[in-house]
């Protein structure tokens, strides 16, 4: 691959905050909106240039490359915004266990009741993820 590809912002780990969660959220608004904008032109062709597709290297389950460097102690654990570009408008966060692997979680609310903040759901992907 490109080393350009591989922005000093890929290799940040960021937590995932309310604030990350509400700018997927616009991300997805923008989206549906220009969605809306093109119906009225040639969709496939349009569609054919904006198709993603996971990364291989960061599916679930695998561990974390080194090419994203090492993760800070106190990110292991934690939620973190997802480096995946396909994720990048879908409402998920990763988690990363100690021993790197990747764990990817929805961030709607789980049993209509706890969302990504809530300490019960915090506590089950701890216990979740512990090795």
């Amino acid at each position: 691959m490109d080393p350009s590809f591989w922005a000093s912002e890929t290799n940040s780990f960021r937590r995932f905050t309310p604030e990350s969660l509400a700018a997927i959220e616009e991300r997805i608004a923008n989206k549906q909106k220009e969605q809306v904008k093109v119906k009225g032109k040639k969709k496939d062709q349009e569609v054919e240039k904006d198709k993603l597709t996971p990364q291989l290297d960061l599916k679930i389950c695998k561990t974390l490359p080194s090419l994203y460097g090492d993760i800070p102690e106190e990110l292991v654990g934690e939620p973190l915004e997802d480096f995946d570009p396909y994720y990048h408008d879908h409402k998920t966060f990763m988690v990363i266990s100690k021993r790197r692997t990747i764990f990817r979680f929805s961030a709607t609310s789980a049993l209509f009741i706890f969302g990504p903040f809530n300490r019960v759901r915090k506590t089950a992907i701890k216990i979740l993820i512990h090795s």
